[in-house]
């Protein structure tokens, strides 16, 4: 018995050893399970899964016929994971030399004991994210992980390549300010369309899930925390890219034979506000003109002789002048309290349209001041009324306050009236201005200023912005009749002649203003800084463009309106002109059109399939090659393959700059461009045998 009760004892011991053991493994499982749940998927996603931001690709910026202003190619930013748990005492002690020695010959930035020094003190501290270099090209991160350590890969070597996106533009530092750029950070800066439609250009960044093989490689897997990215749309400006190329040379061309400090000019389509061309130009300490500021849209000046227009047109609304009546400029001058207002030259008794035409200082502010003196809010009321006091609520930021003052107000003085008849003691940007100007041509409707069209995703119009009115009438018909005749004079009998020419009629209006320098008044010792203005329209009969052209501080002894920025406006009217006037793409018979598949190019295949579905058009392919060429047939578009083989130059022609450079640089090519549009040639040609140094060449054509 004794036996028997010794084993049952022992059993039950063995029994409930058992079953404690059973209750701790449950315990321990709903710990994991529960309490301990974040810790160990942080550490699963840590050794075994993780997480990487998938970058969307940033939309482009299109001119009005859809050629590219701004595009993004890919770069690589380079890090070093100094304390890789993969990587061994051995790998790093032999290859930490010839890395280094790498490095400063690859990059340059430092010494090869410069590296040494610098990764060492890195891995002292842990570090597991050093900054290597930023913006990398395909080529260089080829090289790079061929060096020691790095050649043992990420897991191994510690190399980390985040791939990115790097902003190009084309068309060079055509509208570049325009354009714009992304600053972001703590004083960060958004200028331009870049700035301005940044939620439809930045897409959606994604997030990739990766998988750690043996042996310490990473795949992309999909898993529940994989989500797609989504590029960005497209933006389509107003702007005509051959257009802005001459408002940009011209105005360049004149900047430098003036020794100029810095302008601008902007050229307008009067019935839209759409812009098709601004430029703006500053001299920078490389003593040549770059785009560094937005002087258009952003500095305020007081305008001089330009504002003549609504002043005169101000008064002729209010009734108590005419252009027909007579004043006496005397001998060119008049004093108003202490201030001697003068001309350039003596006109005697001449009509208001004479004044005007002549630009006469002298008769303007005798004018307005004999009929206003005593009303002064009369002639105020009516600037504002013509909305000249108010901001043009642009598409981009950064545009300067106008500023008309009102009777009453701190520093009105009784030389307020006749100093602003003439452009004075008013501060307006030069595109305020010409949209006041393009409001006359368009027969007194104003027109917002319009930079971009539409946004576009895949080719399709998700969102379109229309020209919209900021007021039906600045003022009435018979005024700007008037108007439009004193600005036509201009150029056919006054200050301006030099613009006038057989082909087509311009009106528009000199400017030469003095500039002041804040506390120094208008003269810093014996020097006079000045500004010279043209803004009008063309052609006068019919006006289908608005222009203007502001050059600040010429110093080589030439100021005048008519010469420095008239020069440029007419170089802008003549091409325009020439290439726009009498086109006419309009078929005789609609009904003799028959469909045919648009030229869908060469490049993407998926980018391709994509935009043709979404315009529904037939198409047959003949290859499941990722680079495609495309054919015309009919109403189909056929692809055949582009084939990509190593060692050789893969052919991009036909192909827009995003995909050709994209195509190259992943090959290992420099790329050199040249033109805009599509790639017309290439140089080496395709098939041609390339090494390290070969740089490809592109020729781009519309």
């Amino acid at each position: 018995m004794a036996a028997r009760d010794e084993i049952v004892w022992r059993g039950g011991l063995v029994y409930f050893a058992i079953g404690l053991l059973a209750v701790a493994l449950l315990i321990r499982i709903l710990i994991l399970q529960y309490v301990q749940r974040g810790k160990w998927a942080d550490m699963s996603e840590k050794f075994v899964f993780k997480t990487a931001e998938m970058p969307a690709n940033r939309g482009d910026i299109l001119t009005s016929d859809e050629r590219l202003l701004a595009s993004s190619v890919p770069y690589y930013t380079i890090y070093m994971d100094t304390r890789s748990s993969g990587m061994s005492s051995a790998t790093w002690s032999n290859g930490i030399n010839g890395l280094s020695a790498g490095l400063a010959q690859l990059l340059g930035d430092r010494s090869a004991s410069g590296w040494k020094s610098a990764i060492s003190d890195a891995r002292k501290r842990g570090d597991r994210y050093f900054l290597i270099q930023r913006k990398i090209d395909y080529e260089t991160l080829k090289k790079l992980k061929e060096l020691p350590i790095f050649r043992e890969g990420q897991y191994k070597g510690g190399m980390v390549a985040q791939a990115e996106n790097r902003r190009i533009l084309p068309g060079g530092e055509l509208a570049s300010r325009t354009i714009g750029y992304l600053n972001l950070g703590i004083e960060g800066n958004e200028v331009g369309v870049e700035g301005a439609f940044d939620k439809d250009l930045a897409g959606k960044n994604g997030v990739s899930e990766k998988q750690r093989l043996t042996g310490g490689d990473w795949i992309t897997v999909d898993g529940p925390n994989s989500v797609e990215s989504k590029d960005g749309n497209d933006v389509v400006t107003t702007i005509d890219l051959d257009l802005q190329d001459v408002a940009s040379t011209a105005l360049l061309n004149q900047l430098r034979k003036n020794g100029a400090d810095h302008g601008c000019a902007v050229l307008m389509e009067v019935s839209t506000g759409n812009i098709k061309a601004i430029a703006n130009l500053g001299l920078q300490s490389d003593g040549d003109y770059h785009e560094t500021y937005n002087y258009a849209i952003g500095e305020s000046t007081e305008p001089g002789s330009t504002f003549k227009l609504p002043s005169l047109m101000a008064a002729i609304e209010d009734g108590v002048i005419d252009t027909s009546d007579l004043v006496d400029t005397g001998n060119g001058s008049v004093k108003f309290y202490d201030k001697i207002i003068k001309d350039t030259k003596e006109h005697g008794i001449i009509t208001v349209k004479q004044v005007f035409e002549e630009s006469s200082n002298v008769g303007t502010s005798k004018l307005i001041y004999e009929h206003y003196k005593d009303k002064p809010k009369d002639f105020v009321n009516r600037l504002y009324a013509m909305r000249l006091n108010k901001p043009l609520d642009l598409q981009i930021k950064g545009e300067g306050e106008p500023l008309i003052r009102y009777p009453g107000d701190k520093l009105w003085s009784g030389l307020s009236l006749p100093m602003m008849s003439h452009g004075y003691e008013v501060q307006l940007t030069p595109l305020q201005i010409l949209t006041f100007y393009n409001g006359v041509a368009n027969n007194g409707k104003m027109m917002r200023p319009l930079f971009v069209t539409a946004v576009m995703r895949n080719g399709s119009v998700i969102k379109s912005y229309e020209p919209e009115v900021i007021i039906n009438s600045i003022a009435s018909r018979s005024t700007i009749r008037k108007a439009k005749k004193m600005m036509e004079g201009v150029v056919e009998r006054g200050t301006a002649t030099n613009l006038r020419n057989p082909n087509y009629k311009i009106a528009g209006k000199t400017g030469t203003a003095q500039i002041a320098r804040n506390k120094y008044g208008y003269k810093t010792g014996a020097r006079v800084s000045y500004q010279a203005s043209f803004v009008g329209y063309f052609p006068a009969e019919n006006p289908l463009y608005s222009c203007i052209v502001v050059v600040n501080s010429p110093s080589n002894g030439v100021y005048f309106g008519n010469v420095v920025a008239g020069t440029v406006f007419k170089e802008i009217s003549d091409k325009v002109y020439s290439t726009r006037f009498f086109r006419d793409y309009r078929p005789e018979n609609k009904d003799d059109i028959k469909p045919s598949a648009p030229d869908a190019g060469n490049g993407y295949r998926a980018d391709i399939n994509e935009v043709l579905k979404n315009l529904d058009v037939r198409y047959r392919r003949t290859a499941d090659d990722d680079w495609v060429a495309t054919r015309e047939n009919g109403d189909t578009v056929s692809m055949t393959g582009v084939k990509i083989q190593p060692g050789l130059v893969p052919d991009v022609r036909g192909m827009s700059l995003r995909d050709a450079v994209y195509l190259l640089e992943n090959t290992g090519l420099r790329v050199k461009i040249s033109g805009k549009g599509k790639v017309l040639r290439q140089s080496p040609e395709h098939g041609a045998r390339y090494n390290e140094e070969t740089v490809v060449s592109l020729e781009m054509n519309m």
